[in-house]
């Protein structure tokens, strides 16, 4: 059983979060929409679906089939400006809603859809993302952001984040020995999780041509390298740090299962580029599965009918098979 979130309703998230579950039916899953009673029904009236969607009011009723779960007892205007305070605030509750049935066993995962970090941070609440949030909100257990997808031949790249949403002049103070060798455990289980042959992980190096020997920074020699070697002397099959101007050219063609990144638009770049439209956002490490499309909230085109819902469709996909894995 997944739940999954609208995202901000003035986005796209409701209208791909329909057209993924019309397009990728599974009769022995049940799927509760977490969201706006309103937002739903004029969704599927743009989209053309007719499914009839029943109210969900627990696990122990809910069969196959698409259920319906608002997050409070509000209602929301039929229209929205875009980045409405009124629709991020929405957006956190539906995500506090699915964090809190997926704790208590009532669902098995949750599928995120897109939201506007401006447009919460506009609403006065402390906001990183929303891995962060999901995150604090599960008690804080070590998780990683991982980033997925396939390229148009179907080869996979997997990126770890070993830090997410910082700015950049931050990102030397927070890369330490514990937290690589903790980003490295991660994407150990994340192969794990997806049943693969080889878990083979590389590392790339945070300074351009991976420190160049030390003449070009110095975090490979003394943090990034020794906590590589810390995991392979634990028995994991993981290798660098790698420059990493090639090592995603490596990975996509075969010889690496996960990278590990060092810092957010690192292994967002290449990911995007090579999967924009297949990306799919994983939560690995959480006490149940996450997942999310790799795409914003696209204001430019919301209401219009016209949004991809590739991306969606994958993080469904790819939630129903962890939770498979999981059983």
């Amino acid at each position: 059983m997944l739940g999954i979130t609208l995202g901000d309703v003035t986005g796209i998230g409701p209208e791909v979060a329909i057209k993924a579950i019309a397009g990728s039916a599974e009769p022995d899953t049940a799927l509760v929409l977490i969201g706006d009673g309103g937002v739903i029904r004029r969704t599927s009236s743009l989209v053309g679906w007719n499914a009839r969607i029943e109210p969900w009011r627990g696990r122990a009723e809910a069969g196959p089939g698409v259920w319906w779960c608002p997050p409070e007892d509000m209602e929301l205007p039929d229209q929205l400006p875009k980045g409405d305070r009124k629709a991020a605030q929405a957006a956190i509750a539906a995500l506090r809603k699915a964090a809190g049935l997926g704790l208590k066993g009532e669902i098995d995962g949750v599928v995120t859809g897109p939201v506007n970090k401006e447009a919460i941070l506009r609403t006065g609440q402390p906001f990183i993302g929303q891995t962060e949030l999901i995150t604090e909100i599960a008690g804080g257990p070590s998780t990683g952001m991982m980033l997925l997808g396939t390229d148009e031949w179907g080869r996979w790249l997997r990126v770890l984040l070993a830090t997410t949403h910082l700015p950049l002049r931050q990102v030397p103070s927070a890369i330490t020995r514990e937290g690589q060798r903790e980003s490295i455990r991660l994407a150990d289980l994340a192969c794990r999780e997806l049943k693969l042959e080889r878990r083979r992980i590389a590392v790339c190096g945070l300074n351009p041509h991976a420190g160049e020997g030390g003449y070009l920074g110095h975090e490979e020699l003394e943090i990034i390298g020794p906590a590589i070697r810390d995991a392979q002397e634990s028995g994991l099959e993981v290798s660098g740090p790698w420059a990493a101007d090639t090592l995603f050219q490596r990975a996509i063609r075969g010889e690496f299962e996960v990278v590990v990144a060092q810092y957010h638009d690192q292994g967002l770049a290449p990911l995007k580029l090579v999967a924009f439209e297949t990306g799919v956002n994983w939560t690995v490490g959480m006490p149940f599965v996450r997942t999310s499309p790799d795409h914003g909230t696209g204001y430019d085109i919301a209401g219009r009918g016209i949004a991809d819902p590739s991306s969606m469709k994958a993080a469904l996909q790819l939630a129903i098979r962890l939770t498979g894995n999981h059983a």
